[in-house]
């Protein structure tokens, strides 16, 4: 996948971006900073794109002793 490809983000995960570049965008952040610390803070919230197909990387599930 390119640098830049956002096809393997989830439509919830885009829309978000958005909402917070949107914010970065009314505080007077530049067009492009304001996109790149949208899906900075969407990739740190989530983890990266979700969609299957994503490398197999990621969280597991918890790691507690039982």
């Amino acid at each position: 996948m390119p640098q830049g490809d956002k096809s393997k983000y989830t439509d919830k995960q885009k829309r978000k971006a958005e909402h917070i570049e949107e914010g970065y965008k009314e505080r007077g952040v530049p067009q492009d900073e304001a996109e790149r610390r949208a899906w900075a803070t969407v990739n740190k919230d989530d983890g990266g794109g979700k969609k299957p197909g994503g490398g197999g990387r990621g969280r597991s599930g918890s790691k507690s002793d039982s």
